[in-house]
């Protein structure tokens, strides 16, 4: 059994996915707290859903693509086995996850979506960083910027790391916090080697949850 907050279909706002028609199954509960955190309204409630059940959800929407997200998925155990089932029914899947927990034992064929957490985050001190040893080529790593000392600390975090030799790095502002135009300008100044994005979700919908 997993607690589900929602499961819905909609186009992935973020991540080299962006604009893919993609299933998203929300899991309940997290244990960060993040400043700008946008999906609070997970942090409590849902249904238990078995795997199955979960899976039949999923296959009602014909859609090729999965995103596992929450809340913190990886806090409930089951969501290991979640992800190993999405990929052998064919899934093309993706996890969502804050960093703070280990992803090793996460099925290989599953793309991680790691997040870094920085300073404005206000979990910096939560970054788990054994999980960078385990990033594959199909992995993303993202840093989602509150300012500009955000900005400094994560280029640090980059170079010391050598993350963008071992997968894609994406660099995105704190939606209605970051000025993307301002973000996008010092990433060229810099010459960085990251993919800079923005919410395409909220540009479509708003903050509207379940989009």
């Amino acid at each position: 059994m997993l607690k589900i907050h929602e499961i819905f279909h909609s186009l992935q706002g973020e991540s080299t996915r962006v604009g893919l028609p993609t299933v998203f199954v929300r899991l309940t509960g997290c244990p960060l707290r993040c400043g700008y955190c946008d999906t609070a309204y997970a942090f409590q409630g849902g249904e238990n859903m078995t795997l199955q059940q979960i899976l039949e959800r999923v296959a009602s929407y014909g859609a090729r693509y999965v995103t596992v997200t929450g809340g913190e998925p990886l806090a409930q155990k089951q969501c290991i086995s979640l992800l190993k089932m999405l990929c052998d029914a064919g899934y093309d899947v993706s996890l969502e996850t804050g960093g703070s927990l280990d992803t090793s034992h996460v099925d290989p064929r599953v793309s991680v979506i790691l997040d870094i957490k920085t300073p404005g985050s206000g979990e910096v001190q939560k970054n788990l960083w054994t999980n960078l040893q385990h990033l594959k080529p199909t992995d993303e790593v993202k840093f989602v910027l509150c300012g500009r000392e955000d900005y400094e600390w994560a280029k640090r975090v980059l170079a010391d790391q050598g993350i963008a030799a071992k997968c894609t790095v994406l660099f995105s502002p704190v939606y209605s916090q970051l000025n993307p135009t301002e973000l996008a300008e010092w990433v060229l100044q810099d010459r960085l080697p990251v993919r800079m994005q923005v919410q395409l979700h909220k540009i479509l919908w708003g903050e509207t949850p379940g989009k």
